[in-house]
């Protein structure tokens, strides 16, 4: 069954802890992004654990082998469920995550994290990948980088919900989608160019559905994230 996971990007730690607060009885996995990262890390990642709670690793991570070996390996920790790095680093890259995640989570005696890669991103249109050099639209450029990422033991990608369907057609059920830019009917788009609603997304494949200004700016973020899991658990009923 698909799974709900909270992106945390808000500014402060006081923030964040009390999204925490008000959603961590509720089925959810929470997003850790370049805001937190960057912005108060040790502590969210400690508060996380404190509760008990699972959470993705939204790093990013792009460099040469060596040095993203060494980010993996500091990122993963009691509740990191998954970590992600760019697809576009290449094959030996993504292998190099994938082996750290497995070294360090055996080192600490802990689960394996998921690594993810991402592949285009959800604010990329047709038109911004040829501004980048990119041949194809979104679908094919996702296709490919997500064989690239299969063949280097990646769990699964980030991709739009839009691409998700083919993905499982290509490479199985096995192979996970986690798809951001994911809206509930009727609310804004804000910066995301490529997104579905939570059913759809659902019925496209998504295995993990990242929502993030629709719950945390909600007045009730726990009544908005409850509505999105009905919505999705409707969906799987069907």
């Amino acid at each position: 069954m698909a799974q709900l996971i909270v992106a945390l990007d808000v500014p402060s730690a006081d923030a964040a802890e009390r999204l925490i607060d008000q959603l961590y009885e509720l089925d959810v996995i929470f997003k850790i992004g370049m805001e937190s990262l960057y912005g108060y890390p040790e502590r969210i990642f400690s508060y996380c654990e404190a509760r008990d709670v699972r959470y993705f690793v939204d790093a990013k991570v792009h460099d040469i082998p060596r040095t993203v070996s060494a980010a993996i390996k500091a990122l993963v920790r009691p509740g990191a469920h998954i970590i992600n790095v760019h697809a576009l680093g290449g094959h030996e890259m993504m292998r190099a995550a994938v082996d750290a995640a497995q070294e360090r989570a055996d080192d600490l005696g802990l689960r394996v994290p998921h690594i993810f890669a991402v592949t285009i991103l959800t604010s990329h249109a047709a038109a911004d990948l040829r501004e980048l050099g990119l041949e194809g639209g979104p679908g094919e450029n996702v296709t490919r980088l997500a064989a690239l990422a299969r063949d280097a033991g990646c769990a699964g990608v980030v991709c739009s919900a839009h691409e998700a369907r083919d993905l499982k057609g290509f490479f199985g059920d096995d192979f996970l989608t986690l798809t951001p830019g994911i809206r509930p009917s009727g609310s804004d788009h804000g910066d995301q160019k490529r997104v579905m609603t939570p059913a759809m997304a659902v019925e496209a494949g998504s295995d993990y559905l990242v929502v993030g200004r629709p719950i945390t700016e909600a007045p009730d973020p726990a009544a908005a994230a409850r509505a999105v899991l009905d919505e999705m658990h409707a969906h799987a009923r069907h």
